[in-house]
């Protein structure tokens, strides 16, 4: 079916269909969630570490990250945006295919106010400060440009703890290699306020064991048009004439053709590089035709459950508020009647959500809306079974499958892509160090999913053709990349908008995509 004699009848069930990924990566996708956002997971991403890297390099680190805490407002103060001491975040790795942490790195984060009684979280002016007038009384102090100063008055420093063997039995404290604490890059107020950048390089830092550690506030690594999203999945009708359909010069332009309605806000992210060493159960950096090479990771939010005693409240153990693995699966394959009992699950347990993994009721809806006029794969879907389930062409042949487990799988021995050749339609786009296996900050997880999950592009019809063709091949929202750019090496991450100069694109401007 050519471009020019697209069913346009179909416009609407199309429209809907992409209103199940609306929910970007998981920016409150869940009932629990939505009423606990410092416990909310926006996104996890695991990828070998592509700093420095050359075509074929042997992979050496693989990095990870963790979001949380979504949409914060840069502009938003007095206080910025700390994690929150009572959560207890985890990142978690499964090396030997069974969808059960063999790895876990915790982190737990402090508050301290150093200025109690100045009414702002930050406060910073030029070289040498301001004065009473008249005065030697220092009232405001430099410029914040190292964590030492004073007007960094709400500061927090964190533990990292790794947790490794059955049962998780033996833990270890990692180490700043100087000798000082970690500390979190705190908001972006301002440039008079702080030196941001010198404050994100300062809390870059290494352990004695070879890795690398990070945590603070940044730009929004995900992208989406999500306002269009809500409006009823009223997406931009682009060059194709049809809404959520991108033409070939759309899909291939490294810009945006709609707006990113995450553009200038803020995320809370944690990051850590590891050598793949300490990664795999065979302590070795494995080829990737090894089994041995592919591992699954996930990530958590915990809060300790209170106890009330008569003579009190005391905290109890942890309880899970929620997991990430792969983006987009608890908004647009998990029922909501069942997103939170998903949130508080063990990925190990996923057994019970097999039917939403492998029949996902979204393809049935647009199927019977298109009425015949879109070709959608029938369920139960082998074609997804890589991304829960350890299998090609992620996981090296003879891999054991393992449980059907939401986890983001990467193979470690796949050579990082240079990211002047990499695509950010990953695997589907022939770039094989690209989601799903792992997931890169530049990788387009709603156009992917989408291509994958709702057109089948890697399977076929009833007839046996392949259903890698137009529309369902050039199913996207129009939001190519991040408006901000991510670092070249680690961790990654962009800065975080500044409060005073923060930019929300928006649709009607240049780079905003159509109004209508």
């Amino acid at each position: 079916m050519s471009r020019k004699t697209w069913n346009l009848a179909a416009i609407s069930a199309l429209a809907l269909s992409l209103a199940a990924s609306a929910d970007a990566a998981n920016h409150r996708e869940a009932p629990i969630t939505a009423l606990d956002h410092k416990a909310d997971i926006t996104d996890v991403y695991a990828f070998v570490s592509y700093s420095d890297s050359t075509a074929q390099q042997q992979p050496s680190h693989v990095t990870l990250i963790l979001c949380v805490d979504p949409l914060l407002e840069p502009a938003n103060g007095p206080t910025l945006f700390p994690f929150d001491p009572e959560i207890m975040y985890e990142i978690k790795i499964d090396n030997d295919h069974d969808a059960k942490e063999d790895i876990t790195f915790q982190f737990r984060f402090r508050t301290d106010y150093r200025l109690p009684g100045v009414y702002t979280a930050v406060a910073g002016i030029g070289d040498e400060g301001a004065f009473a007038p008249g005065t030697n009384t220092l009232v405001v102090p430099p410029q914040i440009r190292s964590f030492d100063n004073p007007g960094l008055n709400q500061i927090q420093n964190y533990t990292v703890t790794m947790l490794r063997g059955p049962g998780q039995g033996q833990a270890m404290d990692l180490m700043n290699a100087d000798g000082g604490p970690f500390y979190a890059v705190p908001g972006n107020a301002g440039p008079r306020t702080m030196d941001y950048a010198a404050l994100f390089e300062q809390a870059t830092y290494q352990t004695p064991e070879g890795l690398k550690v990070f945590a603070g506030t940044v730009d929004d690594p995900f992208w989406i048009d999500l306002g269009a999203a809500f409006d009823t999945a009223n997406f931009r009708t682009l060059a194709s004439g049809v809404p959520g359909v991108l033409t070939e010069e759309e899909d291939s332009a490294h810009a945006n053709a709609a707006s990113d309605t995450v553009s200038g806000y803020a995320v809370n992210a944690i990051a850590l590089e590891i050598p793949i060493e300490m990664l795999t159960s065979t302590g070795r950096v494995e080829r990737a035709t090894s089994p041995a090479a592919t591992i699954g990771v996930w990530a958590t939010t915990s809060r300790a459950r209170d106890r009330v005693f008569p003579w009190g409240v005391s905290k109890g153990p942890f309880r899970q508020v929620q997991r990430m693995g792969n983006p987009l699966i608890n908004e647009l394959i998990i029922g909501i009647g069942s997103k939170d009992r998903f949130s508080m699950s063990h990925p190990s347990g996923d057994s019970a959500f097999a039917d939403f993994f492998l029949d996902p009721p979204i393809v049935k809806i647009v199927e019977a809306l298109y009425g015949g006029a879109l070709t959608v794969p029938a369920g139960p879907r082998a074609d997804l079974l890589p991304l829960v389930t350890y299998a090609a062409p992620i996981a090296a042949e003879g891999t054991p499958a393992g449980p059907v487990a939401d986890l983001l799988r990467l193979n470690t021995g796949v050579p990082a892509t240079p990211p002047e050749s990499a695509s950010r339609l990953g695997l589907i786009a022939g770039d094989a160090a690209g989601y799903p296996n792992g997931r890169r900050l530049f990788d387009d997880v709603v156009d992917i999913v989408l291509r994958v999950g709702v057109g089948g592009v890697l399977t076929t019809d009833a007839a046996g053709e392949s259903l890698n063709r137009f529309p369902n091949n050039s199913l996207g929202d129009g939001v190519n990349v991040n408006d901000a750019a991510y670092r070249t090496a680690f961790p990654y991450l962009a800065d975080a908008p500044d409060g005073r100069n923060r930019r929300h694109l928006d649709p009607g401007e240049e780079g905003g995509g159509p109004v209508e």
